[in-house]
């Protein structure tokens, strides 16, 4: 068997979100098993379903969000907080499908960029949603090349832009310090202890608990939507199956918020086994609609090169401003 290489484990991550998304969308809501039942018999085929309000293969805010935040970063050679955040509310205010209450709220304020998410959680307390978790993959890749604490620190930096709760940066970092070691070759699992002991400590001891080996989803105290509960539903598919696509459908069949549980795990995933174990016939009715973008849809193949130039170091631009990890500067 060919070990997948970076590109393949990052092209695997980015599409292994946006599939996973998909898949979960119809079954969003809905209750334990649901996938398994209707689609007893791996393998063969029809589980691009379409339901709930999506086409089949139709990707959701998740995607949506995540692709935004990929083309800045290409567009921008490495991290505009602005930026991202003004084309989170183009998309915001076009009307799609789907958004988060708590993002709606947050993008359509009428805040500054570097303030809404904050004064939001002020007056609401109520801002550890998986908003910003589901995006993430994109960003992961990006900055896995900086090592881990310029790569949590970009994850902490991008959800604050909509959750204004620090549980929910330390989540989206975990995430991306997980997918970082996967892109390396390493599994992601034995990372978990390193990675915890990088969280802030006000935060640490509920990831600690979603985290843990002994953990079942089933044991969670709040619903998946939240954002601890919802990283440990995603580690604990991946631990407790053998391919991308048990992986995935184990997070489905969770229920509650599958599309975002099921993206998060197609996200480690596709990093863990590469861009080939994910099924051709889940890739090819894929497609990632861009409200407020001139009508854009992006599909598989598109998912693909955006991935591969998102792993590709970026070159300096003409003013001298370094690539990536400069980002991390963005006042």
């Amino acid at each position: 068997m060919t070990v997948p290489g970076v590109l393949d484990r990052a092209v695997g991550a980015v599409l292994g979100s946006a599939v996973g998304d998909a898949l979960g969308a119809p079954f969003e809501f809905g209750p334990e098993g649901a996938f398994s039942a209707r689609f007893p018999r791996p393998g063969h085929g029809g589980e691009m379903c379409g339901g709930g309000g999506w086409e089949p293969g139709e990707a959701t805010d998740d995607t949506q969000m995540a692709v935004l935040t990929a083309e800045s970063l290409l567009d921008h050679g490495g991290l505009d907080l602005p930026d991202v955040f003004r084309r989170f509310q183009r998309w915001a205010t076009a009307d799609p499908k789907d958004i988060g209450l708590q993002t709606e709220a947050v993008l359509t304020s009428g805040a500054p960029w570097d303030t809404a998410a904050a004064r939001h959680f002020r007056v609401s307390q109520r801002a550890a949603g998986n908003g910003a978790l589901m995006r993430a993959a994109p960003s992961a890749v990006h900055f896995a090349r900086c090592g881990r604490e310029p790569t949590m620190e970009a994850a902490r930096r991008l959800s604050a832009l909509t959750h204004g709760d620090a549980a929910a940066w330390e989540g989206t970092a975990a995430l991306h310090e997980l997918i970082r070691v996967a892109l390396t070759g390493e599994d992601p699992l034995t990372a978990v202890p390193a990675t915890l002991s990088a969280l802030d400590p006000a935060h640490r001891p509920r990831y600690e608990v979603v985290l843990s080996p002994r953990w079942h989803p089933d044991r969670a105290t709040e619903f998946n939507g939240a954002v601890w509960p919802c990283l440990g539903s995603a580690v604990w598919a991946l631990r407790t199956t053998g391919s991308y696509e048990e992986a995935v459908r184990a997070a489905i069949d969770l229920g509650g918020d599958t599309d975002t549980v099921a993206a998060v795990t197609g996200a480690l995933a596709g990093a863990v086994y590469g861009v080939g174990s994910i099924p051709a016939r889940w890739t090819e009715r894929l497609h990632v609609p861009l409200p407020g973008f001139d009508g854009r849809v992006l599909r598989a193949r598109d998912l693909t090169e955006l991935a591969g130039r998102l792993v590709v170091p970026a070159r300096p631009r003409p003013s001298g401003r370094p690539d990536p990890t400069a980002a991390l500067t963005t006042p």
